[in-house]
């Protein structure tokens, strides 16, 4: 009866060692798991925060396209592993300053193409330029009234509201250099009616 009575109070002292495994084995899987989500979550952050950017429209240089107000996500990574192509909208900087103000524009010449503003027509390369959207004759040429040559690494971009856009077409913005652009304009964060990826 003794033999019995020490044998049960050994199983039920090894029964409580093996639930005190059980309990930390669960506890230490919960843990790992909260460590992996959070340094998930870290990283997930610091990504976001060095290849994105959140920016407003401030002026009405890409209206119709775009409106005054609309805040917009730009993607900052892009372009280091490409370049842009012809009809994306960039947010750029005239220099290198980092106070120097964003602009948006669409981009219409790439590098070592000509482009000129002629009878209300973009001329790229002396061919007219056909736009994907409906766009106003351009009745100001600026300084693409005679032809503009683009160096390695330049872009002649303009704004889609044509007649109101401070653009390549004036001294103030000129040539686009590719270390001064900021990235391309990805997502639209507000308003929410328009929340989505851009189109073009």
């Amino acid at each position: 009866m003794k033999n019995w009575k020490k044998e049960s109070r050994f199983k039920d002292k090894a029964e409580d060692k093996l639930e005190v495994r059980l309990e930390n084995a669960k506890t230490r899987r919960i843990v790992t798991w909260i460590f992996e989500i959070l340094v998930t979550l870290f990283f997930a952050i610091v990504v976001g925060i060095m290849m994105f950017q959140s920016v407003t429209m401030q002026e009405s240089a890409m209206e119709p396209t775009l409106s005054v107000g609309e805040r917009f996500l730009v993607n900052k990574g892009i372009y280091k592993i490409s370049s842009p192509q012809r009809g994306d909208i960039i947010v750029f900087k005239t220099n290198g300053s980092d106070d120097a103000a964003l602009h948006i524009s669409r981009v219409i010449g790439l590098p070592g193409e000509t482009v000129q503003i002629s009878g209300g027509k973009i001329l790229i390369n002396g061919a007219v330029y056909e736009n994907d959207g409906d766009f106003p004759e351009i009745s100001n040429g600026g300084l693409a009234s005679s032809a503009v040559s683009l160096e390695s690494g330049e872009y002649f971009v303009l704004g889609d509201n044509r007649n109101n856009s401070e653009d390549s077409r004036y001294a103030d913005i000129g040539n686009v250099k590719k270390k001064y652009i900021v990235g391309k304009l990805w997502f639209t964060i507000s308003p929410r009616s328009k929340i989505g990826f851009l189109k073009g």
